[in-house]
């Protein structure tokens, strides 16, 4: 009788083959964040590495944060921990242990910057800071990187895990995300004032507060596309296992129509795409800009028809 082992290592290789295409290939989607209407997406569920739009996340919680305690983000100092000497990556403004800066210059490194160790330094303080505030035991931040975990699933982010705050990958800490799931962090981020303002600024100037006096630096946005009309942001991020991806927010002026009982209906619009895993990721984000409005003009001007909404829109719920 013949032996099943030749037919069951071809389809063992052939399914290895399949994992690496798939894995290779790169991820979009392209959503109008006040509808929720997804417009364009291609390969959007595939779980893969999401590099540093991590710190979309990161950024969110610690916004969150500030408002819910209160905290003047240009007035509360941070200090950099021991633990900073861990993690690798840009250290655009030569953080050591032991300095201080103000949250919001942290967040201006980390969000424009791509900062790990601003990323790290802010996640210490606010997971200590919640530690406090919940009588609770442990290390700062993981506790952080719980509450990145916790927001996740509370927006719906089904096929996300975060590992870091950072988003470099870990042997022993696998963090995976979607487009789909990227593109429903980016809405959320984007409705709060502090993130969406600080993720849409050129460049800017920062200090660092260290044992030999001030230290002052100019953080530059890694987003190719702010500066141009109606772009807002939000993030880059690019690794080996994730590849150059980007997410980015474009506004237009509010949609303005006259109703049938005469009063005036003002439609908000703005796109959030998300691109993973493209060499060439600002110009294909272009292009899906420009794609993305071609098919939500239409579809808003016949009414913004809909057969399914469970598949055709994406919920994005604001937990707090």
């Amino acid at each position: 009788m013949p032996s099943a082992f030749p037919k069951l290592l071809a389809l063992t290789v052939l399914s290895c083959l399949f994992l690496t295409s798939a894995q290779g290939q790169e991820s979009f989607m392209v959503v109008e964040a006040h509808s929720g209407k997804v417009l364009v997406a291609s390969n959007a569920s595939a779980k893969r590495p999401v590099a540093s739009l991590t710190k979309i996340a990161t950024g969110a919680v610690a916004v969150d944060w500030s408002v819910a305690t209160g905290t003047d983000l240009g007035t509360l100092r941070i200090t950099v921990p021991q633990t900073i000497t861990l993690v690798g990556g840009p250290n655009p403004m030569n953080l050591q242990p032991g300095d201080s800066l103000t949250m919001r210059d942290a967040l201006y490194s980390a969000l424009l910057g791509s900062d790990n160790l601003a990323a790290l330094t802010i996640a210490d303080h606010v997971g200590r800071e919640m530690l406090t505030g919940r009588s609770k035991d442990g290390e700062p931040v993981a506790e952080f990187v719980g509450e990145m975990n916790r927001l996740a699933k509370a927006i719906g982010m089904t096929q996300t895990r975060f590992a870091n705050v950072h988003g470099l990958e870990r042997k022993d800490a696998r963090a995976h995300s979607t487009a789909a799931d990227i593109a429903r962090l980016s809405i959320y981020a984007m409705r709060r004032n502090a993130f969406n303002f600080i993720v849409r600024q050129p460049d800017r100037q920062v200090t660092v507060y260290g044992p030999g006096g001030t230290r002052s630096y100019r953080v530059r946005n890694t987003n190719e596309l702010i500066g141009q009309p109606g772009i807002l942001g939000i993030k880059t991020g690019t690794t080996a296992a994730a590849g150059p991806c980007v997410a980015v927010c474009m506004d237009r002026q509010p949609l303005i129509r006259q109703k049938p009982d005469g009063t005036k209906g003002v439609t908000p619009r703005r796109l959030i795409v998300v691109v993973l895993n493209n060499p060439d990721r600002f110009n294909r984000a272009r292009g899906l800009i420009h794609q993305g409005w071609a098919v939500y003009d239409p579809w808003l001007a016949a009414g913004a028809p809909f057969r399914d909404r469970r598949r055709e829109f994406l919920t994005v719920p604001d937990p707090s």
